[in-house]
């Protein structure tokens, strides 16, 4: 899993109601990512990309603009060890 690279990250701004987990799960899915998403009740997103650095490089750009409808203040972000995840998936709120 060298060449693998795994981020979590956390989305801050308006990004719930606004379509974001979706448009996160499609724009993973379609970037061949690896990974989770879900809402946090603070009003956050949180979630891990698991992947090719320049794919989880892309989804990380483009968590800066976010989905349509979305307005994205801040992204904390913070590197992990990879863990060989199979799928990406929308989790429930935590």
């Amino acid at each position: 899993m060298s060449d693998r690279v795994r981020v979590h990250v956390w989305v801050r701004g308006r990004v719930q109601g606004v379509g974001f987990r979706a448009h996160t799960e499609a724009m993973a899915r379609n970037a061949g990512v690896q990974g989770w998403v879900r809402n946090l009740r603070d009003g956050r997103v949180e979630a891990v990309f698991e992947g090719s650095p320049a794919a989880v490089e892309a989804m990380l750009r483009w968590c800066q603009q976010g989905s349509p409808g979305s307005v994205v203040e801040a992204i904390e972000q913070r590197s992990e060890p990879p863990e060989g995840l199979a799928t990406f998936e929308i989790r429930p709120t935590v």
